[in-house]
């Protein structure tokens, strides 16, 4: 095998890893080889910062070590709603401390559903780190939980990082009206083609004109 099919080969592989798995890492270690693993790499090892690919479906992001095993192992959202001091207070945490994380809002009966599904009876802000979930802001716990499941205490994020736009606690059921027109049309179509490929044929030797 040379090194150009090898190389194809490898691709492929890394394509499939990406689909069947939240996230793959992308590093290079302190011999200048690149790897590709779908666990964080040892710290020892990296010599440049951690990319982190196909993260629900958001492209690449380069995060340094300290940040990836936290951000795969223990994510972070934040529920909050409007008008609410404790929830900006809480996101300027979050912020401030270089944590990526993920808000959903609280608006719909079926946003406070889902909130109470979580164990918060209504309240907010809510937060959770991995499995670990606080109710109400309170710095001192907020920072406790961050620091348990290994982020790093001071920021270590991109300047350039981005943090998804906020999302509804309970996102709409169904599919959209677009997707319903989407699907219809194409629906359609085969079905036209599909008919289409059922009709009769005119025997090869038929004069022109011919018509069953």
């Amino acid at each position: 095998m040379n090194k150009k099919t090898a190389t194809i080969i490898g691709m492929a592989v890394l394509l499939c890893m990406s689909a069947a798995q939240a996230q793959v890492y992308k590093w290079v270690d302190a011999k200048g080889r690149t790897h590709y693993t779908d666990t964080p790499p040892p710290p020892e090892q990296v010599k440049t910062p951690v990319k982190v690919l196909g993260e629900d479906g958001r492209g690449s992001i380069d995060l340094p070590y300290q940040l990836a095993g936290p951000v795969r192992n223990y994510p972070v959202t934040l529920y909050t709603t409007t008008s609410c001091a404790a929830c900006d207070s809480g996101r300027d945490l979050l912020k401030a401390r270089g944590i990526p994380f993920s808000e959903k809002t609280v608006s719909t009966p079926e946003d406070h559903e889902r909130l109470n599904q979580l164990g918060s009876n209504g309240q907010v802000p809510l937060l959770t780190v991995g499995p670990t979930k606080l109710i109400g802001f309170e710095e001192g716990a907020w920072n406790g939980a961050l620091t348990d499941a290994s982020y790093p205490v001071e920021r270590m994020l991109p300047a350039n990082y981005r943090n998804p736009q906020p999302e509804p606690a309970a996102p709409p059921r169904g599919p959209s009206p677009e997707q319903v027109a989407r699907v219809k049309a194409a629906a359609e179509a085969k079905a036209a083609a599909d008919a289409k490929a059922r009709e009769p044929k005119p025997p090869a030797d038929a004069p022109p004109g011919f018509i069953f």
